[in-house]
């Protein structure tokens, strides 16, 4: 047989070859590209058994456990069934019942780039350590609100490069999956608000007796405060240290461009009448 004559013929690795290309553009064309969405794997999770209901990590009476490796995949790859199990829905408050001084109070103190980033915010982290260094202590922190709230969610309170490693993966996979508002209305309905508040709903109320869609700047601006440090900013424990607080995160308001400086000034002074008396 000649050399043309077995180059012509039938070679079946180059025929299976071009057989898997052309089912493969097929099947991307035709939307199967989905299956690597992250949206298709949180509805695989759907399909999955319930998993038992906890509190989240970061509540004082909830102690490290120690997790798994494949419950560490799991929650990554199946994240809101991971993060449905830690969120109780009772006294859950909607992002469309949060009143916009209260969201915007929040963004621009803990975290101004949050409708920007991915989950890790580089410049974040620059702006909080010259807003600490001018106020001579920690007024801000360098963790995002997508940060946070996954620490809260799921981490333990260990400091090393493999617990910071999951949290930056978690974080990255929670902005994959859920929109800016709805990491949000997460974060405020989890945080500790401090006197054993948790959550916005029951921190509205227990503080100004009140539901959060009826707060004003002056209380928005203080309960947005709180979470950076709730045992010292707490009203009932130290109201003297929960005013200076208050008066931050209005200046980080200004800064921001969410409110005006009259108007800031104007509610530093307006009076602040709590729910209760501190006994």
């Amino acid at each position: 047989m000649s050399k043309s004559s077995r180059r012509r013929g039938f070679r079946p690795l180059r025929f299976f070859a071009f057989l898997a290309i052309v089912f493969g553009c097929t099947f991307l064309l035709a939307g199967g590209g989905n299956i690597f969405l992250p949206r298709t794997w949180q509805g695989i999770g759907d399909f999955l058994p319930k998993l038992e209901q906890q509190m989240p990590s970061g509540y004082a009476t909830q102690q490290d456990a120690p997790v798994s490796n494949l419950d560490r995949l799991s929650r990554l790859v199946f994240l809101r069934r991971a993060v449905n199990s830690r969120v109780n829905k009772d006294g859950y408050v909607t992002i469309d019942k949060i009143p916009q001084n209260l969201k915007d109070a929040v963004v621009a103190v803990e975290d101004r780039r949050f409708y920007e980033h991915h989950g890790f915010d580089v410049n974040g982290v620059a702006r909080a350590a010259l807003v600490n260094l001018q106020y001579g202590e920690i007024e801000e922190g360098a963790s995002t609100i997508t940060q946070q709230l996954v620490k809260n969610l799921f981490l333990s309170h260990e400091q090393s490069f493999g617990r910071k490693a999951e949290e930056l993966l978690l974080s990255l996979d929670m902005e994959a999956n859920y929109s800016k508002d709805e990491i949000l209305e997460l974060y405020l309905n989890t945080i500790y608000y401090g006197s054993g508040y948790y959550g916005i709903g029951a921190a509205s109320d227990g503080f100004f007796g009140k539901a959060p869609k009826d707060l004003a700047l002056p209380e928005a601006a203080m309960l947005a405060g709180l979470p950076n440090a709730p045992s010292v900013y707490s009203p009932y424990e130290d109201f003297l240290m929960a005013k200076k607080r208050q008066f931050v995160v209005l200046d980080a308001m200004v800064s921001a461009g969410y409110i005006t400086q009259e108007l800031a000034e104007d509610a530093k002074i307006k009076p602040i009448i709590l729910a209760h008396t501190k006994e």
